[in-house]
């Protein structure tokens, strides 16, 4: 039980996420966000948050809602609920947060923690990264890890089902 309930303390509320992450408060920490769907956890998943964790000293990852899944990957989808994801990511020893958010982007979770570094997935380019703006304009850096996209939920969902 002890275990589950250091699980539970790294989920935390989007109304703490300033107090308790925001640039005056992580102790000059250095902060990194990492973000996604995280519906069905596989390796590349893995390879992401730990290069994601290598640029800084604390990593935040914020998880979409299940109606912000729904919207981005269609009507079937989550699979896994956004509690139990939150749990599953909360459950890797390198992340430090976990925050739940309900838009298709994560610019509100970016102004309010102003990670020092914003990371996506290596289906991504710096350039093309759409909070880009929003991070720089809050004083980080936009980073790619993870390397090549070699792995999908999506795809792993399709393939489960046939």
């Amino acid at each position: 039980m002890r275990q589950f309930r250091e699980i539970e303390e790294k989920i935390i509320k989007r109304e703490e996420l300033s107090a308790k992450l925001g640039r005056g408060n992580r102790g000059g920490k250095k902060l990194v966000l990492a973000n996604g769907c995280f519906d069905i956890l596989h390796i590349g998943h893995i390879r992401y948050l730990e290069e994601a964790k290598s640029f800084g000293d604390l990593l935040l990852v914020a998880v979409n809602s299940d109606a912000s899944v729904k919207k981005l990957k269609g009507e079937s989808r989550p699979v896994i609920p956004e509690n139990e994801r939150a749990a599953i990511i909360a459950a890797i020893r390198f992340v430090d947060f976990v925050v739940v958010f309900e838009e298709s982007d994560v610019c509100s979770i970016i102004r309010e923690a102003q990670p020092d570094i914003h990371c996506k997935g290596g289906d991504y380019k710096e350039e093309d990264v759409p909070e880009r703006e929003e991070v720089i304009r809050n004083g980080g850096i936009v980073k790619i890890a993870g390397g090549k996209k070699l792995r999908s939920s999506s795809d792993l969902i399709k393939k489960i089902s046939q």
